[in-house]
């Protein structure tokens, strides 16, 4: 992402203090920029569990943990002040609008009637009173790579390309990539299958021969320990029964639900993802993928069809971090105090379609977004100018768009994942209003770079943190979570903070602010979690950054000034 650059915190002059007023713009601000961020001492001890639920909001200087020193901005420096309402759009797989921590802040559609089957507001989408639900009843999706071949296997299955008229060339390459790296994915997921079923039944022969030498069903891992094993076979069910008890304690059931979990989820990844024979689209939705013509379809149902709401997690976890009630003393705090989440379900269990993502960032830009998160990317489009027009439709009515980089621990400029406003070989971008954001640990120093993140000096804006977040999940539940699912929506909750305080600024000067205003540690840092592939921080990403909401809104009430 090219910048356009202004001054940077990093080299203000941090040594005075900034009196900066912002009158009716903002809060008045008498603060100092963190800096010189390499002088502080290196956490050496564990987090403690409260640290581990928020460490994202903690202060590298006061907690020695990179965080985006989020409470000591509201201590220091909003404390009792009140924004403007700003509305984040989350563009994923669904919220659970009933979430404790989350339903009073649910985006109500005040000019639409509830479930009266109507029209009311006019906007071509009937009862959208929370937002809107591109996929209907859809959950489990293909792959794109599985779309491609299913679209082109008959034109070119077994042929070569001397066989392959000149018009033709540029789908039948992307078909013998998509094709190559489907079979690929499917050698995989089938191994892992066969793996975890082996591991299942070493499991249960083990523990009936244990159990059987013990005479009981329940027993600890010192028990186990010290079972004198008469023969070979029970010293080998022994010692896999340790094995399994080191990582996972004593609950052998529980053990046995985790491996049947991974049982499920890869043959879940051959029944939807890698399905050749299946139209999810046509059997649950109706709708053409295909033609931009039809844009009303779906339905209101935002949370998603799954009475369970397991579908929603995603969604939910994402919508969490952004904006759960901070003052509710329940859960968690999201990042921004005055916000509004507004649902937009695009995102299956699979590659969203290229339609339903360009619809969805239209939908929010149309009804009153300022702020729209898209924690989801594939390796494979088949529409990007649909999605690419949308984020210049939302650049044009000055709404900001906050992007995961995505968990593959890919060089991004290397490598083309969508949605981004750039790509290799693209190196200008497309708008001034798309932020793309990788994952940090909570560890500062050489492992603070999550090793799934993806990364780029041209193609990554930002990092934040994104591994082991806390947050929300359906049913009035709270999980951690790990991606850079993660890490973007703590950045839009940072975005929100600054289009409330200061919302004068524009989508373009918001994404200037955060960029700029981070903090840039001299380090060098692994990637991908190969201990070989190091690089300095500043040499990953388009700034060198880490987002910082202390010295954002410090910036942003210089440039309101």
């Amino acid at each position: 992402m090219t910048l356009r650059h202004i001054t940077s915190v990093s080299v203000l002059t941090i040594s005075a203090m900034l009196l900066l007023s912002c009158g009716s713009t903002g809060p008045k601000i008498v603060s100092t920029p963190i800096a010189n961020i390499d002088t502080q001492p290196r956490k050496t001890t564990e987090l403690t569990d409260d640290q581990k639920q928020t460490w994202a909001h903690l202060d590298l200087v006061n907690d020695t943990i990179p965080g985006m020193s989020v409470e000591k901005a509201y201590n220091e420096i909003i404390k009792d002040y009140e924004g403007k309402n700003v509305i984040v759009a989350v563009l994923d797989s669904g919220i659970d609008i009933q979430h404790e921590d989350l339903s009073p802040v649910i985006w109500i559609n005040k000019d639409e009637v509830a479930d009266n089957g109507v029209d009311d507001d006019k906007n071509g989408y009937v009862d959208d009173v929370h937002g809107w639900n591109f996929l209907g009843d859809i959950v489990g999706e293909n792959l794109e790579m599985t779309r491609i071949i299913k679209a082109h296997q008959d034109k070119f299955e077994g042929k070569t390309a001397d066989q392959i008229p000149a018009d033709q060339k540029e789908d039948f390459e992307l078909y013998q990539k998509a094709k190559a790296e489907y079979d690929k994915e499917v050698q995989q997921a089938q191994a892992n299958v066969a793996r975890y079923q082996g591991i299942l039944q070493q499991l249960n022969s083990s523990y009936a021969a244990v159990s059987k030498a013990l005479g009981k069903e329940t027993f600890t891992k010192e028990e186990v320990s010290a079972l004198k094993a008469e023969s070979d076979s029970l010293q080998q069910s022994k010692q896999f029964m340790l094995f399994v008890m080191n990582n996972v304690g004593d609950d052998i059931e529980e053990a046995k639900t985790q491996i049947s979990s991974g049982i499920d989820y890869f043959k879940g990844r051959m029944d939807t993802h890698f399905n050749l024979d299946k139209n999810f689209r046509a059997e649950n939705l109706g709708d053409d993928p295909d033609d931009m013509s039809t844009k009303y379809y779906g339905n209101g149902d935002v949370s998603g069809p799954d009475p369970k709401k397991e579908d929603a997690r995603h969604g939910t976890h994402v919508a969490g971090i952004i904006g759960a009630v901070r003052n509710n003393g329940l859960g968690m705090k999201g990042v921004a105090e005055n916000v509004t989440i507004m649902p937009i379900r695009a995102v299956p269990d699979g590659d969203e379609y290229d339609k339903d993502i360009a619809l969805g960032i239209r939908y929010a830009v149309d009804n009153g977004a300022k702020i729209i998160n898209t924690s989801f990317g594939k390796y494979y489009s088949t529409h990007p100018d649909w999605v690419n027009d949308a984020i210049k439709y939302a650049a044009d009515n000055d709404v900001l768009i906050v992007n995961a980089a995505g968990n593959e621990g890919l060089d991004l400029d290397e490598n083309r994942v969508y949605p981004n406003d750039e790509w290799p070989g693209q190196i200008d971008e497309i708008a001034d209003n798309f932020i793309n954001v990788g994952a940090l640990t909570s560890e500062y120093g050489s492992n603070m770079i999550a090793s799934f993140s993806n990364y780029g000096q041209g193609s990554v804006d930002v990092f934040a943190p994104g591994a082991g977040i806390y947050a929300t999940v359906p049913n009035d539940e709270y999980e951690f979570l790990s991606g850079t699912s993660m890490a973007s929506p703590n950045v839009a909750g940072v975005a929100a903070v600054i289009r409330s305080l200061f919302p004068k600024l524009s989508a373009a000067q918001v994404k200037n602010v955060i960029l700029n205003s981070g903090l840039s540690p001299n380090a060098e840092v692994i990637l991908s979690g190969d201990s070989d592939k190091v690089k300095p921080f500043a040499e990953i990403s388009e700034t060198g950054n880490m987002v910082n909401l202390y010295n954002a809104i410090i910036l942003a009430s210089q440039m309101s000034k």
